[in-house]
């Protein structure tokens, strides 16, 4: 064990005053994991410290807030053996050192008093085994009995025990395991990277929402496809999202073979980070192709289709969502609006664009457009450098277009330049049919560059569609 100290690394005050509260109640203490770990690292330090007390954790946390000012909230777990104190910027959880045995059923420990060595046992990684201690005898020294300093130089992800039975226990840590690797840009270690793989099935037990909370931190990292790669060599991704799976590999019938849309797919994703941190325009990037598996046909005459791939994909998301315990709101509506209209774009590009055409994408997209055109230059992961610069001088035209387009005709979150209201008084008309008729005539004419995005305009498009409807006849003196 090293004889390491580290004062720096736990110079704030709070550190001094944790350790000499422990002192008074006669009890060590030490801050474990993920601070030290990323003091290690040279990362921002977290807000969120983890202090583990060998003895009661709660009961160091309630002697603390009395000593703290402004006597901060404190929240007590007594279930978990566990207290919080949000105390500045900081939160720190208190836990009593702990033994864990595990039923092959749960992820759920059976937990019992331990030392600091069991709780370092317990602990996932050996980078998140480490110590520093608080104590007045040896404060600032790190304990760290697996090397997980030499793991943090070597970068690798490796657990403190057997990963057979530390990935068997609790399941969710193989996807921590991958989401470590992909957010540090580590390897994760051979021995543990087979276990994950045989014991694949055990996710099962784990909870969708821990799940997705760890899909979510490796689809917000700076290169998602490091996660997903690991997810589908380890057969973890056939259980978390299959739809994925289900795009890989390449046919041939008759000479014509189609790309493999797994692989694109995670090229996409990865294209799309370097220009967005928005969680759910990442999501869309993963899922935009995932229509194409149930759709995907060889016809002789044209080869390969995936006919209404868009629409097919957008109804999947809705069913991935809700599977996965995601909120179906206002986000997955965005994820399915982006999936269903990633083809707009591209065939734009792939003709001459008309302002009709432009003006229609910027209305069903409204707000959207930007991301929409985002997803799609992300979409572009063709190898042959003439036809990259082709497609993307292409989308700058059609960038261009919809600039022009919105400035002059204003269809972005269209609103009718006449009301129904104004219909009805027009006409001396009930709410009818007739009404939802002369309001889509009316977007229609704007859309198709009839008539001007204005209420003049619209008012005597409306007058000339009531005559036509022989509405003329029935309109009130407002009219004449």
């Amino acid at each position: 064990m090293t004889e390491e100290f580290h004062k720096k690394a736990i110079q704030h005050h709070i550190f001094k005053l944790i350790g000499d509260t422990s002192r008074d109640l006669g009890i060590d203490c030490y801050v474990i994991g993920g601070f030290v770990r990323d003091y290690f690292l040279k990362r921002n330090q977290p807000k969120d410290i983890d202090i583990v007390a060998i003895g009661s954790g709660i009961e160091l946390a309630q002697k603390l807030a009395l000593k703290l000012k402004g006597k901060p909230n404190i929240s007590v777990f007594k279930n978990f053996g566990t207290a919080m104190i949000k105390y500045q910027d900081l939160e720190l959880e208190f836990v009593g050192a702990r033994k864990e045995s595990y039923n092959r059923d749960s992820r759920k420990p059976m937990v019992e008093n331990g030392s600091l060595e069991d709780d370092q046992n317990r602990r996932d990684f050996t980078i998140n085994a480490m110590a520093f201690s608080l104590n007045q005898k040896n404060f600032g020294k790190l304990l760290d009995p697996f090397n997980g300093l030499k793991d943090l130089d070597n970068k690798i992800i490796k657990t403190p025990l057997d990963p057979k039975i530390t990935y068997s226990d609790d399941p969710l840590r193989m996807m921590r395991a991958i989401r470590f690797a992909t957010q540090l840009h580590f390897n994760i270690e051979s021995n543990s990277l087979r276990a994950i793989s045989e014991n694949r099935e055990r996710i099962k037990i784990v909870s969708n929402e821990r799940i997705v909370d760890e899909l979510h931190k490796i689809i917000l990292s700076k290169k998602p496809s490091v996660g997903f790669k690991l997810m589908h060599q380890t057969g973890l991704l056939n259980f978390i999202l299959p739809e994925l799976t289900a795009l890989q590999g390449i046919e041939e019938i008759e000479g014509q073979r189609h790309k493999d849309n797994f692989w694109h797919t995670l090229e996409v994703v990865d294209n799309i980070s370097e220009n967005t941190d928005n969680l759910w325009l990442r999501w869309a990037a993963l899922l935009h192709d995932i229509g194409k598996a149930p759709t995907k046909r060889f016809h002789k005459k044209i080869g390969w289709t995936f006919h209404a791939h868009e629409f097919v994909g957008s109804k999947m998301v809705f069913k991935i969502f809700k599977r996965l315990k995601m909120p179906l709101n206002d986000k997955m509506k965005f994820v399915q609006k982006m999936v269903l209209m990633s083809s707009r774009p591209v065939i734009l590009s792939q003709e001459y664009v008309t302002d009709s055409a432009v003006r229609r994408l910027v209305f069903d997209a409204g707000d959207n457009v930007d991301d929409l055109m985002a997803l799609c230059e992300a979409d572009i992961t063709t190898k042959n450098p003439k036809k990259q610069k082709r497609y993307k001088n292409n989308f700058k035209i059609v960038r261009e277009k919809i600039i022009e387009v919105e400035e002059r005709d204003k269809v972005r979150n269209f609103q009718p330049p006449v009301t129904g209201e104004e219909i009805m008084k027009t006409f001396g008309l009930n709410p009818s049919k007739e009404i939802g008729i002369i309001k889509d005539a009316i977007k229609e004419a704007i859309l198709e560059g009839e008539i001007l995005n204005n209420h003049d305009a619209a008012y005597q498009f409306m007058l000339d569609k009531g005559k036509k409807l022989g509405l003329l006849n029935t309109s009130n003196k407002d009219s004449k």
